[in-house]
């Protein structure tokens, strides 16, 4: 779906990487890595969507931090349309409120990488989940964006990639 508009898979992985969660930040090395990309091929992307507005740069030591710019007219449309494509806003709307003392929900694994490879891992931290009742809701996520959807309960032994989409008011 949103390939057909957003040609460049390079474009696609940062706005995904950046519009996911304002929170996210990322150095050019280190997004080359994660996204398993030349740096060249993230540069140019880099400095086109800088010079469009749509991200910020700051220095911190010896790297330049990109993070997206919050205060764009853009930002919350784009955000929108990152999460619909993922099914994150279908999956935390139904949810947030219905399901226990959700403290966090993170966003792992291919999707975290900025890659739709058809499986998207979702962490859901809190106590007195209702656990069974949120496989059933990601069950039909699942089935309505034609995609698997695999829920956590804690965080997997082993080294992941995490993209925080909320975290309850009281964590900080």
């Amino acid at each position: 779906m949103l390939e057909s508009l957003i040609t460049s898979k390079t474009r696609l992985k940062l706005l995904i990487k950046f519009f996911v969660s304002a929170g996210n930040k990322g150095h050019l090395r280190g997004l080359a890595d994660e996204f398993q990309e030349s740096t060249n091929a993230i540069r140019k992307e880099l400095n086109q969507l800088s010079e469009a507005g749509y991200l910020n740069k700051s220095s911190d030591k010896n790297k330049i931090l990109y993070r997206a710019n919050t205060k764009h007219s853009l930002f919350k449309p784009l955000q929108k349309l990152i999460h619909t494509f993922l099914g994150i806003d279908d999956l935390i709307d139904h949810v947030i409120g219905k399901a226990g003392d959700i403290q966090g929900v993170s966003l792992m694994g291919d999707y975290a990488k900025g890659l739709d490879s058809g499986l998207i891992e979702v962490l859901i931290e809190g106590e007195n989940l209702n656990q069974a009742y949120l496989l059933r809701i990601a069950d039909k996520v699942g089935e309505k964006l034609q995609k698997e959807v695999k829920l956590y309960f804690s965080k997997p032994s082993d080294e992941q990639h995490y993209i925080s989409l909320y975290t309850s008011k009281t964590e900080i």
